[in-house]
């Protein structure tokens, strides 16, 4: 694995790329992250490094983490995240890393937390077709029955029912960078992110397309995937 950065969502915008095409693009405050420990296997039974984000003050801290900080020399700092290397020797305590790590089209994967639903019922939940809208209908949006008659005379483990919704770990991967500002700390990644704006999330370099560089692509491009997608012939039905 390699190092990544932690980032606060700023919103969604669009830029268009070389070719013309306007792209929807997700702005990230990436950074700077300072390094504050390197774990070794010798010490820790592992390698990783340690980078904290978001300055605060020592007042909003607990005790144990002003002295981490304080014997680290660096901080302190809101956010602390581990990144698991096999070449964390390659890093030293108060080494800043900035949006420079990555490069303008590689891929990259963007961990967050999705937007929190509360308690929602399974038609939103789990997008159930829902009862009959008919006046005489008594049931609209209810879950039914939802026994399995008698055998095996219970509700099998798993099954879909209202819940609560949202506010998950969400993973998003091979998301493409459309551009980056060092000098204002911006990573702009084509798509969208989980989560809302000012939420921190962790941008890592693609796990299964690990510093792979995309062109962007073209409208003629795009119009013959459209075109190969529409003469896709229809599923039998059995």
């Amino acid at each position: 694995m390699a190092i990544g950065l932690l980032a606060k969502k700023v919103g969604m915008t669009q830029l268009f790329n070389e070719h013309g095409r306007a792209v929807a693009v997700t702005v990230l405050q990436a950074g700077p992250c300072i390094v504050t420990q390197v774990k070794t296997q010798k010490q820790d039974g592992y390698q990783a490094v340690q980078v904290g984000f978001g300055p605060v003050k020592d007042k909003q801290l607990t005790k144990p983490m002003q002295g981490h900080f304080k014997k680290a020399g660096v901080g302190p700092f809101r956010y602390l995240r581990e990144f698991r290397l096999l070449d964390g020797d390659a890093y030293s305590v108060g080494q800043q890393l900035t949006v420079e790590v990555f490069k303008e089209g590689e891929l990259v994967d963007v961990t967050g937390t999705s937007i929190g639903r509360g308690f929602q019922g399974g038609v939103k939940r789990w997008h159930w077709k829902g009862g009959p809208a008919s006046h005489g209908s008594m049931s609209h949006r209810a879950p039914g029955s939802i026994g399995s008659t008698t055998f095996p005379g219970r509700v099998i483990r798993g099954h879909h029912l209202p819940g609560h919704m949202g506010f998950d770990r969400v993973t998003v991967q091979n998301l493409r960078v459309m551009k980056v500002d060092p000098q204002a700390n911006l990573l702009l990644v084509e798509g969208a992110i989980p989560g809302p704006a000012r939420r921190l999330v962790t941008v890592n370099r693609s796990v299964k397309k690990p510093g792979k560089i995309v062109a962007a692509k073209g409208m003629q491009v795009v119009e013959v995937e459209v075109e190969e997608k529409r003469k896709k012939p229809a599923p039998k039905k059995k």
